[in-house]
């Protein structure tokens, strides 16, 4: 490491990196990032650029991720987000690069090596890269799913109350007979294929703080735990400490981008969970000849084309059609009517970076608001200072539609009226300063009350921030040990919700019996729980697949998709309702008894027992012997999608996929320290000691202390 940057690591391993600058300690977190990510940020870089098949393999599978990336285009426009950049910035990123590029430079990981990978130097662009697919992969994806399924709902002739009655509030412009005619085409890449390489699947989160007037210590106390798929090597997130001119920053960045995303300096403690705006919208085109109609005239759409190559064997050559309203689901030469999409952050990255920066420079949660306002993608920060007050600031780039259109429904492309007009103000988006309450929680809920504008159109339920609420109301003297609690916590208020409907209606056997009796928490020994989930599984079935999607369609939701994961409040809407159209005609009595009976012809199983997963190396997972160690488990999940440690454990593409804590933090505003723990460690290193160094806290729940202005430590 050059001169002015000194690197040490803790007793867990975790960087602190200490500098004469800011300049000297951005350095040092590409340095760092690179020598223990190296392969992280090299796949991630890989996969995005869309080369894949030209630096990994050549299957058919890659080819589909490439050309899904290359769709993306998010190699466009990268030099224009970096001079948005101020001079001080520039030089802050640059020596990130630098930092990457010294270790990159003598020594790539092995494993791309065995692969012929050459590399290539890291530059502020790939940052960028690295930003809008950590802002839309899995996040503002799953908005773009929902809208898709609309459609497919619409051409399937489901009917309009029942549409009505899924999606209420947001079908403003809907034109049924329209989009009846238009193709979908045939998705490049089911969505679940994309977590089979380096990419986590970015889900769910929970965060929030308290007021010191509700703590023990009189200071806020800041919480927070990101769920996302975890069942990979490294763990996405990379623990850090940044120290320079008596200033430092502590906590989890990400690696390919230099800063902090979730942590604390001296004076605030922040951290996200995904906001679920709306920041997705389609528009119908109606196609001909290579053109788009617009009020009477045709218009040539622009012509991208890639060229993907491939190892030993010919290149793959694609076109993209797009126009203003993004990309094309289609080929325009055939007449018809198409989807052409747009994400509101697709040629951004350069405000947020500069946000990022700014963050150091933050002393309070009003500077850390307005920083955060800069930010294009969607996230939900909660924060605390050490002046003792607390906050929650909503972010992203939500475009600004014509009165009555909410972003769900595509509209006509053709008619002006229906383009975005211009992005809404930040200041609008929901945000709160020292609520009454004495505390803040999100968990991807619809906080849009908290605005006078609403982005979130569809979004999670609220069981989650409801179960934190009720914990932390009505109690004073809070500590950190009471938030280490409540990230174990199993109970789920969800299930109490159907309980009442269910309870009254079951059977005297033994199953009932067990049922009567659950304490509603989804641990691993827990009976109650398998046998609830067997009933809700059941009610989805016949509501929505005998009496709407189908079976067939209704089992590849649920196996292949998101959509009951992300947006399960808007089924559960419906099955908790009294009377539904989507009930046919039944009451929800006769409904529910008939779930309930087959569901409990079972011999009852606990909850933990075949949900074992592995923890899978990266590049290698499931393909070397287990007794190397790249790949780590069993892990019992305990859990589910409405509990506070949330445990989804799923089959997608042939492999299996979790939604849990991908990091757990908390932190007393009282003192300078982080207390954390993560299902993995500092290095995606298979044989360096690091490698997973914090699992076993991680799945006892217990908390490491990092503390920043370390006089001594291990040699990096």
């Amino acid at each position: 490491m050059k001169r002015g940057v000194s690197i040490h690591r803790d007793d867990s391993g975790i960087p602190h990196i200490k500098g004469d600058n800011r300049t000297d300690i951005f350095r040092g977190q590409g340095y760092a990032h690179a020598k223990d990510r190296g392969l992280q940020i090299l796949m991630m870089r890989i996969l995005g650029q869309g080369r894949g098949s030209e630096l990994l393999d050549s299957s058919q599978e890659m080819l589909g991720i490439d050309t899904f990336f290359r769709k993306m285009n998010w190699t466009c426009n990268l030099k224009a987000e970096i001079e948005k950049l101020d001079d001080d910035e520039r030089a802050w990123l640059n020596a990130y690069c630098d930092g990457i590029n010294e270790i990159m430079n003598k020594k790539i990981p092995w494993e791309l090596k065995l692969l012929g990978y050459r590399y290539e130097p890291w530059t502020p662009e790939h940052c960028i890269i690295i930003l809008r697919m950590m802002g839309y992969l899995t996040l503002a994806q799953s908005q773009g799913e929902m809208e898709r399924l609309f459609v497919e709902l619409v051409q399937a002739g489901i009917s309009e109350d029942k549409l009505d009655a899924l999606f209420p509030d947001i079908l403003g412009g809907l034109d049924i007979p329209l989009l009846k005619k238009v193709k979908l085409g045939e998705r490049i890449v089911e969505p679940s294929s994309l977590w089979n390489q380096a990419l986590p699947r970015m889900m769910a989160s929970n965060n929030w703080v308290v007021s010191g007037k509700k703590t023990a210590s009189g200071a806020p106390i800041f919480t927070y735990d990101p769920h996302l798929e975890i069942n990979r090597l490294p763990c996405v997130w990379y623990e850090l400490v940044l120290e320079t001119g008596g200033r430092y920053n502590s906590g989890a960045s990400m690696p390919g981008i230099p800063g902090i995303l979730g942590g604390r300096s001296g004076k605030i403690a922040l951290g996200p969970t995904y906001a679920f705006i709306d920041t997705i919208d389609s528009w119908i085109e109606k196609c001909e000849d290579g053109k788009y109609y617009r009020e009477g005239d045709w218009v040539a759409f622009e012509q991208r084309k890639e060229v993907i190559k491939r190892k030993k064997k010919a290149p793959a050559e694609v076109t993209f059609y797009e126009n203003d309203h993004g990309v094309l689901d289609g080929d325009p030469r055939e007449e018809g009517y198409y989807l052409s999409t747009r994400w509101a952050a697709a040629d951004s990255g350069g405000a947020s970076l500069s946000a990022l920066f700014s963050l150091w420079d933050a002393d309070s949660v009003d500077e850390s608001m307005a920083a955060l306002r800069q930010i294009e993608t969607g996230w939900c920060f909660v924060m605390a200072d050490v002046h003792g007050d607390i906050g929650f600031q909503m972010t992203g780039k939500v475009p600004e539609r014509k009165p009555g259109a909410q972003g769900f429904i595509p509209l006509p492309g053709w008619k002006e009226e229906n383009d975005w007009h211009g992005f809404m103000d930040p200041l609008t988006l929901p945000r709160v300063k020292n609520p009454e309450k004495g505390f803040f929680s999100t968990a991807n809920q619809d906080l849009n009350q908290y605005g006078t504008s609403s982005p979130i159109t569809v979004c999670m339920g609220p069981y989650r921030s409801d179960r934190i609420d009720r914990l932390l109301e009505g109690k004073d003297n809070l500590t950190k040990e009471e938030m280490y609690a409540m990230h174990q916590d199993l109970y789920s208020t969800q299930a109490e919700l159907f309980m009442e409907i269910i309870r009254p209606l079951l059977p005297d056997s033994p199953q009932g019996e067990i049922l009567k009796t659950w304490d509603l928490c989804y641990d691993e020994n827990s009976l109650g729980a398998f046998l609830f989930e067997r009933i809700y599984s059941q009610l989805y079935r016949t509501v929505f697949g005998e009496n709407g999607f189908g079976n067939t369609a209704m089992d590849y939701l649920a196996e292949e998709t998101g959509i009951f994961i992300d947006f399960y409040d808007n089924f559960d809407r419906i099955l908790i309702a009294k009377t539904s159209p989507w009930f046919n005609g039944q009451s929800r009595e006769d409904i529910y008894k008939a779930a309930i009976t087959p569901a409990l012809d079972v011999v009852p199983q606990p909850w933990g027992q075949g949900r074992q997963f592995t923890l899978s190396h990266i590049l290698f997972g499931g393909k070397l012997p287990g007794i190397l160690g790249f790949d780590r488990g069993p892990i019992t999940g305990i859990g589910n999608r409405a509990t506070i440690h949330q445990g989804q454990i799923y089959r997608s593409a042939g492999r299996d996929t979790t939604f849990m804590p991908s990091i757990r933090m908390v932190s007393d505003m009282a003192d300078d320290d982080l207390y954390t723990n993560m299902p993995g460690g500092p290095s995606d290193r298979r044989f360096s000691k690091w490698y997973c160094s914090d699992l076993s806290n991680w799945q006892k729940g217990s908390y490491k202390k990092i503390s920043p202005f370390m006089k001594t430590g291990r040699p990096f």
